[in-house]
């Protein structure tokens, strides 16, 4: 009996080493293909041609509208006046936004030169008073002129006094 018990002990052990052995190759075989180049060209040239199927088309490029100068007096309590003088560019979306945008220009000054008097000298410092001017601006914009679309407003010009 004790020789029949051996044979199937050691047929035991060789499967187990096989089992160990050929998930260590594959391993091995792997990170040779991935320090080698290999495997990533083979993985982005397939991802490559996935994104290519459902890529977007290229980007437009910015379309700028002039704005005209604005001075306008902000708001202060007491003390001598204070003003701003501001040039800016609007970026539209689309290059056929800008006869909207002039039509509607009176509205569009209207609703900048008002925002503009609201405010006190203190909110513009800073780069986070230029965000806030810059996203109230951009807001204001897009209520004037409703079919076209303002996405950022460049200011050329900014002087408090």
């Amino acid at each position: 009996m004790s020789s029949e018990a051996k044979p199937e002990k050691q047929e035991g052990k060789g499967k187990r080493k096989l089992l160990l052995a050929v998930p260590l190759l594959l391993a091995a075989a792997g990170a040779g293909l991935w320090f080698s180049g290999i495997l990533p060209k083979l993985l982005q040239g397939g991802a490559e041609d996935a994104h290519a199927e459902h890529a977007a088309p290229p980007p437009r490029a910015p379309v700028f509208f002039d704005m005209p100068d604005i001075v306008a007096n902000l708001s202060v309590s007491g003390r001598r006046a204070s003003y701003i003088k501001l040039r800016s560019k609007l970026e539209l979306a689309r290059a056929e936004d800008a006869a909207p945008l002039q039509a509607a220009m009176p509205r569009l000054l209207d609703l900048f030169t008002t925002y503009l008097r609201e405010l006190r000298p203190e909110e513009l410092r800073g780069s986070s008073g230029t965000q806030r001017l810059r996203e109230e601006l951009i807001a204001r914009a897009n209520l004037a002129a409703p079919p076209a679309r303002v996405t950022d407003i460049l200011f050329t010009e900014l002087l408090l006094q």
